[in-house]
């Protein structure tokens, strides 16, 4: 560079000084930031020069390897972003610099037509990204020269960032824009290439030009002829490019391998394990952008803590700018890790927030729709699906009240044990349950319990063992929830077993309801006796038609809160409702006829309390008072033994 001239003093066209001091001070939330801003406007200049040079070839000057250096001064203090893209004239800089809010990328796109557009790779659509060199700089000094312009005709803009600007001519021999910031005092930490280097692979890893560092190799000398060899410190400068250069989400799926694949996650998502399944998808059109999904194989930490980070990383044309959009994907599926680039989003003027955009709601759509197909085809894999529902399962179990609209979808990917099988592996789907059902059954039958055990043992059960009838053991605490949020599937409603009238459909024949009648009516007195004598406990005793080898159970009335949801509410310290459960008797069973036949009324009162609290314990519910049933049983035990 040699002389200044033409050197003029000028205000920002703004003239609004607390303005500028507002975009340095208060629009970025991450001073890093500025780095990624530099960078996204040098790879804008170059794509301006790629796109203006296929009418103009002359304007490359020579020199068609587009690039952007990044350099440091330790000593000096001072950060330099160089580019050689389409740099500036004095005009341009005046217009683009002297302005806030001003960006010289959106008018640019505005003159863009057709596949030009589509086709480019330009960034900024905001004029301020620039002046986020402040944050860090006490006072910035650009120096730039148009393509195709006389090195003569080099600008130099200089700015301390408290409303004015400097401007003077300069030679500069090199077409693109160099920025060189002075840093402030207590952001020394910026001078430092290790530094520069993670914030360069942290925000613009993936732009498609190479970003250029100089690092120091030693430089071998042999030892002169008689002569030891001894260390030398002598040191020579080589260039190396620190990002990717290549964004691997933008490349063809069949250009990546899995190894490819499985490392770029664990890059991403800093898990040690390889993902268990993944979608890498682009879509062109009006909304266009590229996403890349991966599921993991394990469950992170605080999976269940609903407020902590989570969501895809957002590109804009291979640029980072925000980690962990929660926006994209609803909760229910939080798990899912994975990158967005898009070229169609609004973002606030600071680049790092979303704006309200239908475009954001159309993408939001767009990858749910996409999480739930690669989870559909991941459960044609019975042995990795079983891996991925019992890490997330009980996550997926959220989604029929969060999702109405994907419910069915959802509702597919659900998984649970049953009566058909043989241990407690989760693994039957409600499709496969729905292939299974008997002729004649309309409902989908299912019983909740704290555990695998007490379902599967559940007196609720033995009639449908009896006629052959398949039930879903629902045992995770969220089920009951759940449940509360779905009520048919492929045109089958669910039942509770253990609640309401349980109505069997065409697999109870009028014969064995005529038998149910005609019992519940020779039992009314021991009914009204039970009724009677457990007043406290129970709304109703009937007559049941669920029990073949038990002497009674508990029923809930079909609104009533079950004992999963009751915990849950506990848990989050509070009340359940008060509610007392229906008492259903087997007249059949041995013990409830020697209660009938029992004319000692303490007596007749210890049995029905035992067989209560013993149909409590059956249903996996906590005795109010274990002490005065054990007592009750002692007493029995020892009347026959005498």
């Amino acid at each position: 560079m040699t002389t200044e001239t033409q050197q003029e003093t000028l205000g920002f066209q703004t003239e609004v000084k607390q303005l500028l001091s507002l975009m340095i001070n208060s629009l970025y939330s991450n001073k890093e930031i500025f780095l990624r801003e530099l960078v996204s406007n040098a790879s804008d200049a170059a794509e301006k020069l790629r796109y203006e040079a296929l009418e103009n070839g002359d304007l490359y000057e020579g020199d068609g390897e587009l690039n952007i250096r990044i350099s440091y001064d330790k000593e000096a203090k001072t950060v330099t972003i160089a580019d050689n893209g389409i740099g500036m004239t004095r005009a341009e800089v005046v217009d683009h610099l002297g302005t806030i809010a001003k960006s010289g990328t959106a008018s640019f796109l505005g003159q863009l037509t057709g596949d030009e557009s589509k086709d480019s790779q330009l960034i900024g659509q905001f004029g301020v990204g620039f002046y986020s060199s402040f944050i860090v700089a006490k006072s910035v000094d650009v120096y730039t020269r148009k393509a195709g312009a006389d090195s003569s005709e080099g600008v130099h803009w200089s700015s301390e960032g408290e409303g004015e600007f400097t401007l003077a001519t300069v030679e500069k021999a090199a077409r693109g824009t160099q920025i060189v910031l002075h840093l402030k005092d207590g952001e020394e930490e910026f001078a430092d290439g290790n530094r520069l280097r993670h914030l360069i692979k942290k925000y613009s890893d993936h732009i498609a030009l190479p970003v250029i560092m100089q690092q120091e190799a030693p430089l071998e000398m042999p030892a002169a002829e008689g002569e030891e060899a001894a260390e030398k410190e002598a040191v020579v400068l080589e260039d190396e490019t620190i990002n990717a250069a290549s964004a691997l989400w933008t490349r063809n799926k069949s250009d990546v391998s899995k190894e490819e694949y499985s490392e770029f996650y664990k890059h991403l998502s800093a898990d040690y394990t390889d993902p268990i399944t993944w979608s890498h998808n682009r879509v062109e059109g009006k909304n266009e952008y590229t996403s890349l999904l991966y599921v993991p194989t394990t469950a992170p930490h605080d999976l269940w803590n609903r407020e902590a980070p989570r969501g895809l990383k957002l590109y804009i044309q291979r640029v980072f700018i925000m980690d962990q959009v929660d926006e994209f994907l609803p909760l229910y599926l939080r798990f899912i890790k994975g990158v967005v680039d898009s070229a169609s989003l609004s973002l606030n003027i600071s680049r790092e927030i979303l704006q309200k955009d239908p475009n954001a709601d159309k993408l939001r759509a767009a990858l749910t729709k996409r999480s739930l197909d690669m989870l559909t085809k991941l459960s044609k894999d019975e042995d990795k699906y079983q891996t991925f529902w019992k890490a997330f399962g009980n996550v997926i179990k959220e989604g029929p009240a969060e999702d109405y609209a994907n419910r069915e979808k959802i509702m597919k990917l659900m998984r649970f044990s049953s009566t058909h099988n043989e241990n407690d592996a989760q693994s039957v789907s409600l499709a496969s349950y729905i292939e299974r059902m008997n002729e004649g059954q309309e409902k989908i039958y299912y019983v909740t319990a704290e555990n695998y055990n007490t379902a599967k043992n559940s007196p609720h059960l033995e009639i449908f063992r009896k006629k052959g009838i398949e039930v879903l053991l629902l045992t995770e605490r969220i089920d009951e929830w759940m449940m509360s949020h779905i009520f048919d599937f492929d045109g089958k409603s669910f039942q509770d077993v253990a609640k309401g009238e349980l109505d069997l459909g065409e697999k109870e024949n009028e014969e064995d309801k005529k038998a149910q009648e005609e019992a519940a009516k020779e039992a009314e007195g021991l009914t009204d006796r039970l009724k009677e004598c457990l007043t406290d406990k129970v709304s109703e005793v009937r007559v049941t038609n669920r029990l073949t080898d038990s002497p009674a159970c508990l029923v809930l009335n079909a609104y009533d809160m079950g004992a999963q949801m009751k915990a849950i509410m506990e848990a989050a310290g509070q009340s359940a409702p008060d509610s007392k459960p229906i008492f259903e008797i087997n007249v059949e069973h041995p013990l409830i006829q020697k209660m009938d036949s029992e004319t000692d009324e303490d007596r007749f009162s210890d049995l029905a309390n035992i067989i209560f609290d013993q149909a409590d314990l059956a249903a996996g519910g906590q005795l109010d008072d274990p002490a005065s049933y054990v007592a009750r049983l002692n007493k029995l035990l020892l009347e026959l033994s005498k």
